[in-house]
């Protein structure tokens, strides 16, 4: 198990940036995808993002492609969403997550989750 911490969330104008941070704990975490989900309130938790161990490969939701970038550094522990061109639609509770294992799924197998960082686009 791996314990997580966002930080970085806030309010922020349409078209803005905003950048979050993960920090995790645990001795094994480049052995780890790590991954950013998403939940606006009324729906249900979607998919952002995720990096392999290495960072060496990534893959977006068709809905934030070209707008977010996943980046990951093992020595710090941390995992990073640089968030650009944010539209309202954007606004949600991001939450940092991790999972260890080979998924078919970019979206699947995460069982370590960080408490969630509110991020709010104003239009």
């Amino acid at each position: 198990q791996v314990q997580l911490v966002e930080s970085g969330g806030g309010l922020v104008q349409a078209g803005g940036s905003l950048r979050l941070s993960c920090a995790a704990s645990g001795r094994t975490f480049s052995s780890y995808d790590m991954g950013w989900f998403r939940q606006a309130p009324g729906k249900d938790r979607e998919f952002v993002a995720v990096i392999s161990p290495s960072g060496g490969n990534t893959y977006y939701a068709d809905s934030v492609k070209g707008r977010f970038t996943i980046s990951r550094d093992n020595a710090k522990k941390s995992v990073s969403l640089q968030m650009s061109s944010l539209k309202p639609e954007d606004t949600a509770v991001y939450y940092c997550a991790a999972r260890a294992g080979i998924w078919s799924k970019p979206s699947l197998g995460f069982g370590s989750w960080g408490q969630g960082t509110q991020v709010t686009v104003s239009s």
